[in-house]
């Protein structure tokens, strides 16, 4: 049966990207920055990638109202009533729920992805025919389906999939677990046993199978969002929901819908993948110099440095000389100078800065 006129996309882009302070600021996050040096921002990356399995009305942006202006910006193809917006920030499972509600008064047949705004696919290919292979068994089937990526290493940044390696359909597999971001040793166990995936946060389902999920195990979101259901995609919808909105707990979609879902499966894929959240993961993808280093700007000078990340677009010369496993950020208003191994610490001093100019 051909579902593709019921497919759509939904890219979140409403995050402020604190790990990539201070490129990533509060009016400016790193979703709408040029990161990679590639000429083009990660959302307009992420939406030339969906065009071409949907077309340009069958995407939606689900943000925070203050990147709406933001959005139309970097994506003028897509229409503006499909730039859905949050008045608050209350994670994942909120959003996903309101995405899923705004999608059933469009079209209650839609299926559809959710993926994050930020992420870097290295192969495309691979990735669009796992995406329409997923939409393809989610659509018929009351699934709740997310890609897996193969561990190239023992990361301890993502979370994990454990699967039961109990194939349903062409490569798809039930989900036993999830598990939380592990330490060294754990990580290194789920690589040598072969059952886990890194969880890339990309979910596909139908509307009526994630609404029935929300029903069940998140009812309480469901109940506050879907008070009058009849406002969704009128002119009425926003009013509605920056007054409900706020009320739904701050919950992610992976607590409050996958580990409490008994029809959950994922579907491996080897696409080239990072999240890019943090300037290490950054520098590891990113190719490197002789000596191990990322340098993004042109007037930037290393001399006897390794294994460092320097991004600068400043018109004024950088050099560096003597430094080993460091972040510099050249950024016009805060120079940032931070060891990498203490990037994690990143996230907790922007919260400690008092001047809201620096954030």
């Amino acid at each position: 049966m051909d579902n593709t006129e019921n497919y759509y996309i939904a890219i979140m882009a409403g995050g402020v990207g604190s790990r990539f302070w201070p490129a990533s600021r509060e009016h400016l996050p790193k979703q709408f920055l040029d990161i990679l040096g590639v000429g083009k921002s990660l959302i307009r990356l992420t939406y030339e990638r969906f065009t071409n399995i949907v077309s340009p009305d069958r995407i939606l942006v689900v943000t925070n109202k203050i990147y709406k202006d933001l959005v139309a910006e970097h994506i003028p193809e897509i229409p503006e009533s499909n730039i859905i917006t949050e008045p608050s920030r209350n994670n994942t499972g909120p959003c996903v729920a309101y995405t899923a509600l705004r999608l059933k008064a469009m079209n209650e047949n839609a299926s559809f992805v959710i993926a994050p705004s930020d992420h870097v696919i290295l192969k495309e290919e691979a990735f669009l025919n796992k995406i329409k292979q997923a939409l393809d068994f989610a659509s018929e089937n009351e699934a709740i389906l997310t890609l897996g990526i193969q561990p190239t290493r023992p990361d301890t940044g993502y979370g994990y999939i454990e699967s039961t390696k109990n194939e349903i359909d062409s490569g798809i597999e039930k989900v036993k677990s999830f598990k939380e971001k592990p330490n060294l040793e754990t990580a290194q166990q789920y690589l040598e046993d072969g059952s886990y995936y890194w969880n890339a946060g990309i979910f596909v389902w139908s509307v009526k199978t994630i609404l029935n999920s929300f029903e069940t195990n998140a009812k309480d979101i469901y109940d506050i969002l879907n008070q009058d259901f009849s406002k969704y995609n009128t002119s009425q919808e926003q009013e509605y929901i920056d007054e409900v909105y706020p009320q739904t707990p701050s919950i992610s979609v992976d607590y409050a819908i996958l580990e409490n879902a008994q029809n959950v499966y994922t579907l491996p894929a080897d696409i080239g993948w990072s999240d890019l959240g943090t300037w290490n993961a950054l520098h590891a993808f990113k190719d490197k110099d002789e000596h191990g280093s990322v340098v993004i700007g042109d007037n930037t000078m290393l001399i006897d440095s390794k294994n460092c990340i320097v991004r600068s677009d400043a018109k004024k010369l950088v050099v560096i000389k003597g430094l080993a496993d460091y972040i510099v950020i050249d950024e016009e208003d805060v120079l940032l100078v931070y060891p990498k191994k203490e990037e994690q610490k990143i996230k907790a001093l922007r919260k400690s800065i008092e001047n809201p100019n620096y954030l």
